[in-house]
């Protein structure tokens, strides 16, 4: 997921340029006054940079649910693990799990072009149970600060035994609050996702991967629709 670094950046700073920086002030790990643009550029920073880190998180879900991501590098691989499915993408394949019933199906596609992200449509099927990934809350915080009228509000907690910075956005097309860790792992999300509640609690965090965390679950089918050429 690297990839997504160099665009999930420029578009954080271009939210700077657009920012007036009035009326609410943070204080950053630094103990430095920061305006509203600031942080939500930090945190946006924070998110972009985590997608180079190797580590593990899970989350609590709604229901008593959980969901996991798991990064590493060399190669650059992230598995996205939510109920009923899972979603790899590697440098060979994004590939997309789907259970029905006591059967599940794993079918995979060409990997994101080298240099580039792998489209939001990717994270879609992760969204849509109940998994909110990093890059969708990054495009969330720019959207929102790209909104003069939204209304943002910082605050700090622990997640997970973390230090995380917080912020309520409130905003005509829905308010939502997000926490992101020090490390810039996503601690928190409370909010409606195109018009459907989500929310997600990190419960543990490591900066070690189990190598088995970027394996097809046993037994699945496989469909293979990467195009091949000679």
């Amino acid at each position: 997921m690297p990839a997504a670094s160099t665009t999930l950046r420029m578009l954080a700073v271009s939210v700077i340029a657009s920012l007036t920086v009035t009326g609410c002030q943070a204080l950053d790990d630094a103990g430095r006054t920061i305006g509203r643009a600031e942080l939500v550029n930090d945190l946006a920073a924070r998110l972009d940079r985590a997608l180079e880190l190797t580590y593990s998180a899970d989350y609590q879900l709604p229901g008593g649910q959980t969901a996991s991501i798991a990064q590493a590098q060399d190669p650059a691989r992230s598995a996205y693990r939510y109920p009923g499915g899972q979603l790899t993408v590697a440098e060979d394949a994004t590939t997309q799990c789907e259970a029905s019933g006591a059967r599940t199906t794993c079918t995979l596609a060409a990997p994101p072009v080298p240099g580039s992200k792998p489209s939001v449509a990717v994270f879609a099927e992760a969204k849509r149970r109940g998994l909110l990934t990093p890059p969708l809350v990054v495009g969330m915080l720019t959207s929102a600060a790209l909104d003069p009228a939204a209304v943002v509000e910082q605050s700090d907690t622990t997640v997970a035994g973390h230090h995380a910075t917080c912020v309520d956005v409130s905003r005509s097309t829905g308010d939502f609050s997000a926490c992101v860790t020090t490390d810039g792992v996503l601690g928190s999300f409370t909010g409606r996702v195109d018009g459907t509640p989500m929310e997600l609690t990190l419960s543990r965090y490591s900066e070690t991967v189990d190598g088995t965390a970027f394996d097809l679950p046993q037994g699945a089918g496989v469909v293979d629709r990467r195009t091949t050429t000679s």
